[in-house]
């Protein structure tokens, strides 16, 4: 009878010391795989790092915007925008004017 509650508690022990260990190598798993894991960080720093640079992009972008615009203001109005404005909306082109046609997309 004594050897038989001995056996139990050490086979009681290495199933606690097992289940402890497959948890332990669970989570290590996943620091390492897991969404926000190790290779996932790699990733999100490559992510940060492209749009950054489309960031970048995307401001010089609306700059451009905003300082067309601003030539387009009533306050001070620039003939050559006003003009190119025009011809655009209008589809109008002088006879002197080289127009070049693109493909219909």
């Amino acid at each position: 009878m004594v050897t038989r509650s001995r056996l139990k508690s050490i086979l009681a022990g290495i199933a606690l010391y097992a289940i402890a260990s497959a948890a332990i190598a669970y989570f290590g798993m996943n620091a390492y795989t897991g969404r926000y894991g190790l290779t996932a960080q790699q990733e999100l720093d490559q992510e940060i790092i492209a749009l950054t640079s489309e960031l970048v992009r995307l401001k010089a972008e609306h700059a451009e915007g905003e300082k067309r615009v601003a030539l387009l203001r009533s306050e001070r109005l620039d003939p050559d925008m006003l003009d190119e404005r025009v011809r655009y909306q209008l589809d109008f082109a002088h006879p002197a004017d080289l127009v070049r046609m693109n493909p219909a997309r």
